[in-house]
């Protein structure tokens, strides 16, 4: 990154905050699916903030996201309110799906945000889709498309990157490698571990980083999308990460040891960040504290908006499931454009 000192310490503190903010929103979740204010699945994405963060803060706003069902950091990231979506766990109407998403199926179209989407792998060919329209509108933005390594096991994650490679899209595909996709190691599940290699594989330019690092995201990020801009080809990116939860809150998590877990809480990568900052830009014990409130404040404020919520009246129910009766205005309109 070109950046003098004072803009490079400013922008590294940005990256503290939003992962952090991650981190206790998702804190925050969970007690309140504990408390059951949020029902149905919850799958947190705690430990592995340094992803969304570090890509997302170099995207553009015209730049497309989709993601997986752990994507509440993404969406923060992305700039959804909080309190919208803390509005839509609790299934309120004032959420960004309208209450009818829930946890997993967060969307903004304003930002440009497509999900939320909980089948596995089901939206690496919506993402294929989204670049290829891009593509034939002559149009600049990129198009990223974050899953697990669970989802390159599937067939669709081989249809999306043969597709893409074949007509040579502006697609940044993300893969959030968390060892254990919904709770099998991926010694069991794949039988080539070389997970960049099935980048390679189509053809498609290949990197692999450390995704407990938010700095070697963002510039591997950054590179990845450079490329994209230039070339207007596709793109594959290995983060290599670790979730401290379980998979969801109905995980037992019997697939791991604790202590593989503790260990890797060592490399944290808010920790990290800190230190790196205390060392390289004498980043204060006050600062920290600021950021700490900052967040706390933006997360309750999050729960009040969500609780003071009204839940979708009955009579809405069929409201987006079908189409309704045509507008005879606008029937009689484009009937008259027709004739003329």
């Amino acid at each position: 990154m070109k950046e003098n000192t004072a803009g490079e310490r400013s922008n590294q503190i940005g990256l503290l905050f939003q992962m952090m903010r991650i981190r206790r929103f998702e804190e925050k979740a969970a007690e309140m699916y504990s408390k059951s204010k949020i029902r149905g699945f919850l799958h947190l994405y705690i430990g592995e903030e340094a992803v969304a963060a570090g890509l997302i803060s170099q995207l553009k706003p015209e730049d497309r996201i989709l993601a997986t069902y752990r994507e509440h950091g993404h969406a923060l990231a992305r700039g959804i309110p909080a309190g919208e979506i803390m509005a839509e766990m609790y299934g309120m109407s004032e959420g960004c799906s309208k209450g009818r998403g829930g946890s997993m199926h967060l969307f903004d179209v304003k930002r440009n945000f497509f999900g939320g989407n909980a089948i596995v792998a089901s939206h690496l060919p919506l993402a294929t889709g989204l670049a290829l329209s891009t593509k034939k509108q002559g149009k600049t933005d990129v198009t990223v498309c974050f899953f697990g390594e669970g989802a390159m096991a599937e067939g669709e994650f081989h249809e999306a990157m043969n597709l893409a490679a074949l007509w040579q899209v502006p697609l940044l595909m993300v893969c959030e490698n968390n060892r254990y996709a919904m709770g099998t190691a991926m010694q069991f599940t794949h039988a080539n571990q070389d997970i960049e290699s099935k980048g390679r594989a189509y053809g498609m330019e290949s990197a692999t980083v450390d995704g407990m690092d938010v700095l070697k995201v963002r510039a591997a990020g950054e590179k990845a999308l450079d490329y994209i801009r230039s070339t207007g080809k596709p793109y594959f990116l290995v983060c290599n990460t670790y979730r401290f939860r379980a998979h969801s809150m109905f995980d037992a998590e019997l697939y791991r040891d604790k202590s593989e877990v503790e260990a890797w809480k060592k490399n944290d990568p808010i920790l990290k960040l800190r230190q790196d900052l205390e060392r390289q830009y004498q980043f204060s014990e006050s600062e920290m504290k600021a950021l700490e409130s900052a967040c706390e404040k933006e997360v309750t404020e999050a729960v009040q908006f969500a609780e003071a919520g009204s839940p979708e009246p009955a009579e809405t129910l069929m409201q987006f499931v079908v189409s309704g009766p045509p507008d005879p205005g606008a029937e009689a309109e484009k009937s008259s454009t027709i004739k003329s």
